[in-house]
């Protein structure tokens, strides 16, 4: 009796470790299949798609002027320590030079390496597995254009329990929506581009949002702003609450400019971000600033608190 009960045991312990290893395992979208089809790109609208994304605000090696060469290596702090952007030029040996079409959309748009670990959601591909296939494909294409870069760059440096990759499939289990965005009918073509372009591309909500426990947006208290992931200072809140006295125009300017219509320079990673909406088109900015002026207005839990 006593050895049915451990066998049972037994099972019942290896059934569930599969079902864990089952749910935790890296999931990439695509394919060997849509390689012709993400190599057929094109490089000038990928340049847009690049902007549009900020992977220069990441990926361009510190310390110098030149943000096209994607050597990486910037520290980018956080509550559960330091990521450091990896080498994404086309370096064959230190970078993403020798990378399929497929092996790039699977990073970019799945988290997944091309050797199958996940990476950290450090990098928004939450937001951008809500990329078109046909920007995907034109990232990848103007990503090919750029030089290559040689050297590595530091190891995430990370405590011992966030250096465990399979752990970030629970995480993606519980966060990540690989639903496509899908354009809303009772709104204009305009509103809707904003909405891609916020979302998928822009990754606004990543920091002018407050998080929980686990690093995942708050949905509450999206756009809402909160602390800053650096742990020093505060986002803006960019929903009505915030930016109430901002025209549509005030945004898109300030998206070209960098100043806020009282004079004031945007700083922080904002600053470096603007350097990126600047080179889209003034529709982009248009679209941008249609968008977030039509946010719900949200309190963030932290100003809350400050109250």
């Amino acid at each position: 009796m006593k050895l049915g009960w451990l066998a049972a045991a037994a099972v019942v312990a290896v059934a569930g470790f599969g079902a864990a290893w089952i749910i935790a395992a890296p999931r990439p979208a695509f394919q060997p299949k849509d390689e012709k089809a993400l190599s057929a790109g094109d490089a000038a609208r990928g340049k847009r798609v690049f902007d549009a994304a900020a992977c220069a605000s990441c990926h361009a090696s510190p310390g110098q002027e030149n943000r096209l060469a994607l050597g990486g290596g910037m520290a980018l702090a956080s509550p559960f320590g330091t990521f450091y952007p990896p080498n994404i030029s086309q370096d064959r040996t230190d970078g993403i030079g020798q990378w399929r079409a497929v092996d790039i959309a699977n990073a970019v748009m799945s988290g997944v390496s091309p050797a199958g670990q996940h990476y950290y959601p450090a990098l928004p591909y939450v937001n951008y597995v809500k990329m078109t296939r046909d920007d995907a494909a034109d990232l990848i294409a103007y990503l090919r254009t750029l030089p290559p870069v040689p050297g590595g760059t530091h190891a995430h440096d990370l405590p011992a329990l966030f250096k465990i990759r399979w752990a970030i499939g629970f995480w993606k289990a519980l966060y990540f929506d690989r639903s496509p965005i899908k354009p809303d009918p009772a709104r204009d073509a305009a509103w809707n581009r904003g909405y891609y372009l916020v979302h998928a591309l822009g990754h606004c909500d990543e920091c002018h949002s407050t998080h929980n426990v686990l690093d995942a947006v708050e949905e509450k208290a999206r756009f809402a702003g909160g602390a800053d992931q650096s742990e020093v200072g505060f986002v803006p809140n960019l929903t009505p609450v915030g930016l109430q006295a901002w025209s549509q125009q005030d945004i898109a300017e300030s998206l070209k400019t960098g100043w806020a219509p009282d004079g004031r320079r945007l700083g922080s990673s904002m600053a470096d971000m603007v350097i990126n909406t600047a080179e889209l088109p003034q529709a982009d900015r248009e679209v941008i600033a249609l968008y977030i002026k039509s946010l719900p207005p949200r309190h963030s839990p932290e100003a809350a608190k400050e109250r």
